[in-house]
């Protein structure tokens, strides 16, 4: 992020005590500000063709300011069923937050004296994006949940190489992230000017898909992915507003690549996913996504996904799942990933690379095991995490995407000391097809004797305690028993 688009960001972050001060939360800060910076960046970027006349920027400005606020709640209504897709998408269901119209009016006279010469040079969409970093960041607001580090996502993104040829997808996108990233890559390491017209079209309305089932998300995501100057017209592909683990689900595409970070924990309410396709019915969230990755991908087609420890050793379902996973695919890499790069800090995760198959058997020959876990800072505001970490994996990970066996014969096993292992599939059966493998000693785990700190344990008995309630709710729901409320 250049020192400009810094400074802008600042500023837009600073406006919230505004907001706080209005009684608005921060969970609902970001989405009142994107109403306001969509009218705002369409006149900056001279797309206000979309918005119909009298819902724009300057007539919102040009409204007395005791009018002002009851002005804008009529246009976010309107918007929400007038004007292009991408405006109907943004706006849909769209209510403001603000109580007083002196706080809409200093929003508005704050917004318009930011440096908009500066930040159309240096790219907007850097700048939204950086305004989601910055609300992931502040723990009060809850966004952390969806937002995946930059870092490690451009580090992803690296090694699986998209290209133009691509159909990419993730389908539990959060804010975009990951396409976003893949779309950069895919630019950087191709001459869009050479593109044919056929590259053009198949670019704009056959690569990037996605689906999000939080609304005020999905809105920061088609938001973020126009920015970025990716097509979010959900008739061209772009994000789609759904449940993936819904029939929705199914409409997406068959993929070459998907890259993702799906939600931990259980389906809300306990019970199964509404979808009647995956072969192992699981209320866990992880599982369901991971099936759907799977069997999502095309023959030949790669994935790297971000999973919780949980899903390399649960047994059951999860052994079933994790057996057809390497049957089907080639999972033949494994990274463990550090504590506390994601929004709890107790949580611990893996990215799994794998291509699927030409066929639906004994895929999975070997499996490499990176460990970035063990004896690593703990990574948070002090320490924070950079593309330099996750250089080394990516030197050992080598240059095909799909590792092929070429390609694994060429690593090295760098041993009991060092970071990168080989395990064959017939090691990890021994195992009972468990992939939590580590073999490193940690002096910052548990220095012997010594036990994690009681919040960090209390904190994971919770997490243990509560997908065990969601599970036992799932089995009396299916059994058509009632669940009685118990008060405490």
């Amino acid at each position: 992020m250049s020192n400009v688009t810094h400074d802008i960001v600042g500023k837009l972050w600073n406006l919230c005590n505004i907001l706080k001060d209005d009684g608005v939360t921060y969970h609902q800060y970001v989405t009142e500000l994107t109403y306001l910076l969509f009218l705002k960046m369409a006149e900056e970027t001279g797309t206000e063709d979309q918005i119909p006349e009298g819902h724009r920027w300057r007539d919102l400005e040009a409204k007395a300011a005791p009018d002002r606020l009851e002005a804008y709640k009529v246009t976010l209504i309107h918007l929400g069923s007038h004007g292009s897709t991408l405006v109907k998408e943004i706006f849909a269901n769209a209510s403001s937050f603000i109580k007083k119209p002196a706080t809409l009016s200093t929003l508005v006279a704050e917004i318009d004296k930011l440096d908009w010469y500066n930040a159309r040079k240096e790219g907007m969409g850097d700048l939204y994006e950086g305004l989601l970093e910055k609300n992931a960041n502040e723990k009060k607001s809850g966004a952390g949940q969806y937002f995946t580090p930059r870092v490690l996502i451009d580090s992803m993104v690296a090694v699986m190489k998209p290209t133009l040829d691509d159909i990419i997808q993730d389908p539990a996108a959060g804010t975009g992230g990951f396409l976003i990233a893949a779309n950069h890559y895919l630019r950087e390491h191709s001459d869009p000017d050479s593109w044919t017209e056929a590259q053009q079209r198949k670019y704009r309305r056959n690569t990037f898909f996605g689906m999000e089932h939080v609304q005020d998300t999905h809105r920061l995501a088609l938001m973020n992915l126009m920015l970025h100057g990716i097509d979010s017209d959900p008739n061209a592909g772009g994000i789609h507003y759904g449940d993936t683990l819904s029939p929705e689900g199914q409409a997406l595409p068959l993929s070459t690549l998907i890259l993702t970070n799906p939600p931990f924990g259980t389906k809300k309410g306990g019970g199964l996913p509404t979808r009647t396709d995956f072969t192992y019915p699981t209320s866990n969230k992880q599982f369901c996504f991971l099936q759907h990755i799977y069997r999502g991908l095309k023959p030949g087609g790669r994935a790297a996904v971000v999973l919780p420890d949980n899903v390399l050793f649960e047994s059951g379902i999860g052994a079933q799942i994790r057996r057809d996973l390497m049957d089907k695919c080639n999972l033949h890499t494994i990274l463990r990933l550090p504590t506390g790069i994601f929004y709890a800090q107790g949580v611990k995760t893996n990215v799994l690379f794998f291509t699927r198959g030409e066929k639906d058997k004994g895929n999975t020959k070997e499996v490499w095991v990176y460990d970035l876990r063990a004896n690593m800072p703990q990574f948070g505001k002090r320490t924070v995490l950079t593309k330099q970490h996750f250089a080394d994996f990516e030197a050992a990970y080598g240059d095909d995407p799909l590792g092929g066996a070429k390609s694994l014969a060429k690593r090295k096993d760098t041993g009991e000391l060092g970071r990168f292992r080989r395990f064959m599939r017939d090691e990890v059966a021994t195992r009972g097809d468990s992939l939590d493998i580590a073999w490193l000693k940690d002096d910052n785990d548990t220095n012997g004797d010594e036990l994690p700190e009681p919040a960090m344990l209390a904190q994971e008995a919770l997490i243990e305690l509560g997908a065990a309630m969601e599970e036992l709710r799932g089995i009396l729901a299916e059994l058509g028993e009632d669940i009685l409320e118990v008060e405490g």
